[in-house]
C-alpha cells in the first residue's frame, strides 16, 4: 500500500505545475509508481523524457512510448525541428527496446497513425515478436504493397505471414506472396479474408490442394465470388455437409448451381466413425477434418452444447474440442487454432461468448486448449458472468477476423451433472 509520502510525491510528480528541477529529482525516485507519475506529466521537459524512455521498468518506458507516439502525426523522418528528432530518436531507441511490453505498447500506439516516421512503422512490422508485428500489419494505413511483399520475401514466422494474410483489402500482388510460400495457415487465414483480391487460378489451384490440406476447404466454401471450377473442384472432394453450404450459394451460376445439387442428390450421407456414437471412437488420432464433420453433426442435431463441450475436455479430446468451439461459434477451424496459439485468454473467452457457452466451460478451454497456467486464466465475474464488456469482447473477436452480426450474451445457467 502507498504510503503517505509516496502519494505525495505521485501528486507532485503528474502535476503540471511542479518546477522542471523537481520534476528531475522525481523522475530518478525509487519508487516505480512515483516515476510512472512523472512520464504522464503533461508539462513533462524533453530531457526527461529522453530519460525515461531509457528507465529500467518497462511500465514507464510504455508509458514514454505512447506518449512519444502521439507527437508523431504530423511528423517525418526529414522533419529537422528539434522537438520532432527529440520523438522520433527518443521513439526509435523504445522500438528497440528489449522489453516485449515497451515494444507492444509502441506498436498498439502507432498503428493507426496515417503519417509519421516510416522507419518506425517498417522495424515494428518486422519485429519478430507477433503481439508487436500483428497490430501495425493489420492496421497501419502507412504499410504500402510493396512494403508487405518485402515482410514476405524477407521469410518471416508463420505468425507474421499469418498477420500479413488478416490484413483488410490486401492487394493480388500480396495474396501472391503468401500463396507462393506454401505457408499453410497463412494460406488458411488468407482464404478466410474476404476483403484480400485473390486471382482466381490461384483460388483454383489451392481449391485442388486442399484434397489434402482439408482445413482449407470451409473458408474456400465460403469465400465470395469463388470461380466456378474452384467450386466444381471443391464439389468432389468436400464432404457432405461443406458440399450443402456449397450448393446453398446464391451468387452461383444457375447451371452449376444445379449441377452441383445433382451432384449432392448422388452423394450418400458421410457418417464419420463416432459421429453420434461414443467419442471414444474420434480419439486420439481423429483428422480436422473428421472432428469437424462430428462437430457439425452434434450442432445440427442441437447437441452441441457445454456438456458435450466438456465431455470431449473430459477425455482430454483437445483437438475434437477445437472443432466444437469453431462450430459452435460458426467460425472456421483456423480461428480457434490462432486464438489458442497466442495464447490469448481474452481471444478464447471471446470466441466461448459468440458460441454461446458458460464462462465456467471458457475457463476449462483456456486451460485444455491454450495451455494457460492458472494465473493468466480469466475467471468469471460476479454471478458467473463474462468478465469483459460487450465492446471488448466484440474487439477481441474483430481482432480475430470474426464479423459479429446476430452475437447473444451469455446468461448463466446450471449444467447438468
Amino acid at each position: 500500500m502507498m504510503d503517505a509520502d509516496e502519494a505525495a510525491r505521485v501528486r507532485r510528480g503528474a502535476s503540471a505545475n511542479t518546477s522542471p528541477d523537481v520534476l528531475q529529482a522525481l523522475a530518478k525516485d525509487p519508487s516505480v509508481t512515483v516515476r510512472a507519475s512523472v512520464a504522464l506529466n503533461p508539462a513533462l521537459p524533453d530531457s526527461l523524457t529522453a530519460a525515461l524512455a531509457a528507465d529500467a521498468d518497462a511500465r514507464v518506458r510504455s508509458i514514454i512510448g505512447r506518449k512519444l507516439a502521439s507527437l508523431t502525426p504530423g511528423l517525418t523522418d526529414t522533419a529537422r525541428e528539434r522537438v520532432q528528432q527529440d520523438a522520433v530518436a527518443n521513439l526509435t531507441a523504445l522500438v528497440a527496446d528489449a522489453a516485449l511490453r515497451v515494444r507492444t505498447s509502441v506498436a498498439e500506439a502507432v498503428r493507426d497513425l496515417s503519417d509519421g516516421p516510416r522507419d518506425i512503422i517498417l522495424r515494428l512490422a518486422h519485429d519478430p515478436a507477433v503481439m508487436v508485428s500483428e497490430p501495425v500489419i493489420l492496421f497501419s494505413p502507412m504499410l504500402t504493397e510493396e512494403d508487405l511483399v518485402a515482410l514476405i520475401a524477407a521469410g518471416p514466422p508463420s505468425t507474421t505471414l499469418t498477420a500479413v494474410a488478416r490484413r483488410p483489402k490486401i492487394t493480388e500482388a500480396v495474396s501472391d506472396a503468401i500463396v507462393e510460400t506454401a505457408d499453410v495457415a497463412a494460406i488458411g487465414a488468407l482464404l478466410a479474408n474476404h476483403t484480400a483480391q485473390i486471382r482466381e487460378a490461384a483460388l483454383d489451384a489451392l481449391a485442388a490442394q486442399s484434397e489434402e490440406q482439408t482445413a482449407w476447404q470451409e473458408p474456400l466454401v465460403r469465400r465470395p465470388h469463388l470461380p466456378p471450377r474452384a467450386a466444381r473442384i471443391l464439389s468432389e472432394i468436400v464432404t457432405s455437409h461443406l458440399l450443402e453450404t456449397l450448393v446453398a450459394r446464391t451468387d452461383l451460376d444457375p447451371k452449376l448451381s444445379l449441377e452441383l445439387r445433382l451432384r449432392l442428390n448422388r452423394t450418400p450421407p458421410q457418417t464419420p466413425t463416432g459421429m453420434f456414437g461414443p467419442l471414444e471412437a474420434l480419439a486420439p488420432n481423429t483428422t480436422p477434418q473428421a472432428a469437424l464433420a462430428h462437430a457439425y453433426a452434434l450442432r445440427d442435431a442441437g447437441r452441441l452444447d457445454d456438456q458435450a463441450m466438456l465431455d470431449a475436455l473430459r477425455r482430454n479430446a483437445t483437438g475434437v474440442a477445437t472443432a466444437m468451439l469453431a462450430a459452435k461459434a460458426d467460425v472456421p477451424l483456423q480461428v480457434v487454432e490462432r486464438a489458442c496459439a497466442l495464447r490469448s485468454a481474452k481471444a478464447v473467452v471471446s470466441l466461448a461468448w459468440k458460441a454461446g457457452l458458460s464462462m465456467s466451460t471458457a475457463v476449462i478451454l483456456q486451460a485444455m486448449l491454450a495451455r494457460l497456467a492458472p494465473d493468466m486464466i480469466l475467471r468469471p465475474a460476479q454471478g458467473g458472468s463474462f468478465p469483459l464488456s460487450i465492446e471488448e469482447l466484440r474487439w477481441q473477436l474483430g481482432f480475430l477476423g470474426v464479423g459479429s452480426p446476430g452475437l447473444r450474451p451469455w446468461t448463466p445457467r446450471r449444467l447438468s451433472e
